[in-house]
């Protein structure tokens, strides 16, 4: 098993201006020259808005087909989140595009209630496990990083990916769950996140990090970049071997209801 290149972007996001932040981001990846995965946060053409009406796009609209051109060009698959109208709803959709033109999504799970999230969007109902290279990843999206039943591992997926538009005023609970779900999960964990302020006035620190199953953690700093790191299947192989938590896990299955069934 190889290991793998990622490369974290974490952009000052244009409030609601599609093509100036497809313009931005391209400029700042057009500097990387070998990468396995770009990873691009929560809502990156548009920040988090609750007007999906005006900004919403179909799968085969300008963002997606810019992610599936940058896939094509760097040979490396391309992820981040985009408001997508389908069948008269709008989701908050991660959306993954292969080298190989081939595209998946997942649909947010959990809406921001408190952000009135619920109101304009519907929320997905399936999770998804994206097999890359022979890793197996869990694509989520911001507020899932609360709900540890839904990102539970059941020994299906090696790396969990937040992307976000997670504010800095709670930038200490962002650090911190992004480390137990990697220990808890004996997975790579990745946050990705933006900076800079929005049009709401949040302000956004980044903190953008990846996490070792150890729960050993990097972090870009609070400003506009990007990183690419690399991680090892073999060390992460080794240290489930040798602390075999699995074994000892509880059992049980999500109900779409939003309860759960154990033993």
């Amino acid at each position: 098993m190889q290991n793998l290149k990622l490369t974290i972007v974490q952009p000052d996001i244009i409030w609601e201006d599609r093509q100036a932040n497809l313009d931005k981001i391209t400029g700042l990846i057009s500097g990387i020259e070998s990468t396995d995965l770009i990873l691009l946060p929560e809502m990156f053409t548009t920040g988090f808005s609750m007007n999906p009406q005006k900004l919403s796009e179909t799968m085969d609209g300008i963002s997606v087909n810019w992610m599936k051109k940058v896939a094509t060009e760097k040979g490396a698959a391309v992820v981040g989140s985009l408001i997508i109208k389908e069948n008269n709803l709008f989701f908050n959709r991660a959306v993954w595009a292969f080298p190989n033109g081939k595209v998946v999504n997942y649909d947010k799970r959990h809406l921001f209630s408190m952000g009135e999230e619920e109101r304009h969007f519907s929320a997905g109902t399936d999770r998804i496990i994206v097999e890359y290279k022979g890793w197996r990843i869990c694509p989520l999206i911001c507020y899932d990083l609360r709900f540890p039943v839904w990102s539970r591992n059941s020994a299906n997926y090696d790396i969990l990916v937040y992307l976000a538009n997670w504010p800095a005023v709670r930038h200490y609970v962002w650090k911190n769950l992004l480390v137990a779900r990697a220990i808890e999960n004996q997975a790579y964990c990745i946050g990705v996140n933006r900076v800079g302020t929005d049009g709401q006035g949040l302000n956004y620190a980044g903190d953008s990090m990846l996490i070792s199953p150890k729960g050993v953690a990097q972090s870009l700093v609070e400003k506009e970049q990007i990183k690419t790191f690399a991680i090892s299947f073999s060390e992460l192989n080794s240290f489930r071997n040798k602390f075999p938590l699995k074994n000892d896990a509880d059992k049980f299955t999500i109900l779409n209801s939003g309860g759960f069934s154990g033993n």
